[in-house]
């Protein structure tokens, strides 16, 4: 691909990739929800971690033999900045939003994120090209793990930069990885909280060595996703559809706190819950079950996917721009 033809990419294809950094950051705010699953059943994921495992410290050493022009292209920097944009533009805009609708209207949020993540596992796992014992155990390990990280408990901390550095740069590989979700490994470390309270509140200096952390995380980690897409790809594939899966335990709309965690402050947060049925969650909490608005919410996630499959890069043109850049 020639700069020209890099550069006069046409407008609506990166309005397609801001809209598609749009949800991701939308997605990301919620523990549970994982932005690579956006990533990936939009058509850019291929993209997006061959683009990200380009920066090496040899980045400064193209930049002043082949020019700012060459490197910038071969980097795919148009790319991530639109995509960067939309993520952060969502998050500041739509992170009091979405937590608004999880204090207040718990069970049609989680059925919507439910709804999607279900139609993502199908849109995931249909790229599998062929299917085998040795296929069916990745899916159940990865089914296993994902439950694993769904079942850990979450802990309210108040962390050095040292901390911060480390989570950031683990959180950042469950952010590109379908089906396990930053957020809520920034739940499970004890930040969540205090992250989103940064968030709002415009507190750089925490923020800094969370994002430092992230940096590192992600260019390493992407690395390895690139070869492994490229050396295993049905092996992968199947792992992240089993990551997916085990996922949905944590995005059930109905859940029974069994414990909660006091606060300095005095006030509870859940600590332990359960997934229960809906006829279960009205009994033992005595709410309703709201039925009705977890249909809604589930049809609304499921059309969320058909709209995103709208919004799709095509494979076709997703590895063009991932293989031909540069």
């Amino acid at each position: 691909m020639s700069e020209s033809e890099a550069f006069s990419k046409p407008r609506a294809h990166f309005v397609k990739i801001f809209v598609i950094g749009l949800v991701m950051g939308a997605a990301e705010v919620v523990p549970g929800v994982s932005g690579g699953t956006i990533a990936f059943i939009t058509g850019i994921y291929l993209r997006l971690i061959t683009a990200i495992q380009r920066f090496t410290p040899f980045v400064f050493r193209d930049l002043f033999k082949d020019g700012i022009a060459a490197t910038w292209l071969r980097l795919d920097i148009n790319f991530l900045l639109t995509l960067l944009a939309g993520m952060l533009t969502s998050v500041l805009l739509f992170a009091s939003g979405i937590h608004y609708l999880l204090d207040n209207h718990p069970i049609f949020i989680w059925s919507l994120f439910f709804g999607l993540v279900v139609a993502s596992v199908w849109l995931v796992a249909k790229q599998i090209t062929r299917f085998g014992w040795d296929l069916g155990l990745y899916v159940l390990s990865g089914a296993a793990f994902g439950l694993m990280v769904s079942n850990i408990l979450p802990v309210e901390l108040s962390p050095s930069p040292l901390y911060l550095f480390v989570a950031g740069a683990i959180a950042i590989c469950a952010w590109i990885l379908p089906g396990l979700s930053g957020s809520y490994l920034l739940l499970i470390f004890g930040l969540y909280r205090g992250v989103i309270e940064a968030i709002k509140n415009f507190d750089i200096e925490p923020l800094f060595y969370l994002g430092m952390g992230m940096l590192l995380g992600i260019v390493t980690f992407a690395r390895i996703l690139d070869r492994l897409f490229r050396n295993y790809r049905d092996a992968t594939l199947s792992l992240l559809t089993g990551f997916m899966l085990g996922s949905l335990v944590k995005l059930w709309p109905w859940h029974y706190v069994s414990s909660y965690q006091i606060k300095p402050d005095g006030s509870q947060v859940p600590l332990v819950s359960e997934p229960v049925t809906p006829m279960a969650y009205s009994a033992m909490t005595g709410l309703d079950s709201g039925l009705l608005m977890a249909s809604l919410g589930l049809v609304v996630g499921l059309g969320c996917v058909v709209l995103l499959a709208f919004l799709s890069v095509t494979e076709a043109e997703s590895k063009d721009d991932a293989e031909k850049i540069g």
